[in-house]
């Protein structure tokens, strides 16, 4: 496992992320991928008067590509009246199965339909050996319909667990409302929103491509990976928020 992160040659490592968008996603699920770009040789570099040298020595080369259903320079929406540029269409032969390490699925609208095509396409990826798959909040429908759930325990959003067990996906368990992130096997998911943050620092925490001193600095530097795996509180029943909307009408 140690030798991923160095060639034969003492060439640096790389590392190669697939942002995987087919429709649309929320800005937030897919900032973050820059956990993972921050941990990065090129990210050390700019801040090399911050870090030690030796850390800076560590950080492998970190290529991320904007994958859509578009092809490369359209662009992909995003909430907030944000939009991102693809650089690969899922088709293109730089990001087949193989190509890349990690494929990170950020939350669409969740009543989406996905060209059958790029549903293929994520399910050869998680098929691939040594390529992980990141879900983060409704990414886990887009795994579901590409079959990545059969016989695994996944998360998904905590207030969405019947939703996505309705769906028939064929996974053994669902514990999204009990934990922000889970793993099993290659294929990780996560609660709503900022739980992605969550879990893709337990990611690279785990994952021998980032060694651990880099890791732990840089979720230092930028303030993540702290919160535990478990949920500290019980989610907020319908009762409540019930409650909550009609106390500004009672005032």
């Amino acid at each position: 496992m140690a030798d991923i992160k160095e060639s034969s040659t003492g060439d640096k490592h790389t590392v190669r992320v697939g942002v995987f968008i087919p429709t649309d996603c929320q800005l937030l699920d897919a900032a973050s991928v820059d956990i993972m770009g921050s941990m990065s040789h090129e990210y050390m570099t700019m801040v090399e008067k911050l870090v030690p040298k030796a850390i800076i020595d560590l950080a492998p080369h970190v290529h991320i590509h904007y994958i859509g259903s578009v092809r490369a320079g359209g662009h992909i929406q995003l909430t907030s009246s944000q939009r991102v540029v693809a650089t690969n269409h899922y088709g293109d032969a730089e990001v087949e199965p193989g190509r890349l390490d990690v494929v990170l699925v950020p939350g669409p609208d969740p009543f989406n339909a996905y060209e059958r095509a790029a549903l293929d396409w994520l399910g050869a990826q998680a098929g691939t050996p040594g390529v992980d798959i990141l879900s983060v909040c409704t990414g886990i429908f887009v795994c579901g319909e590409a079959g990545l759930l059969k016989g695994k325990t996944a998360c998904g959003p905590r207030n969405l667990q019947d939703m996505i067990s309705a769906k028939g996906f064929g996974e053994k368990a669902l514990v999204g409302d009990q934990y922000r992130w889970i793993q099993d096997g290659n294929f990780w998911s996560s609660g709503g929103v900022t739980n992605g943050n969550d879990l893709v620092a337990a990611y690279c925490r785990a994952s021998p491509h980032f060694p651990t001193p880099l890791v732990e600095i840089v979720c230092e530097m930028i303030g993540v990976g702290d919160r535990a795996q478990a949920y500290g509180k019980e989610m907020t029943s319908l009762e409540n928020i019930a409650k909550l909307v009609a106390e500004p009408a009672a005032a």
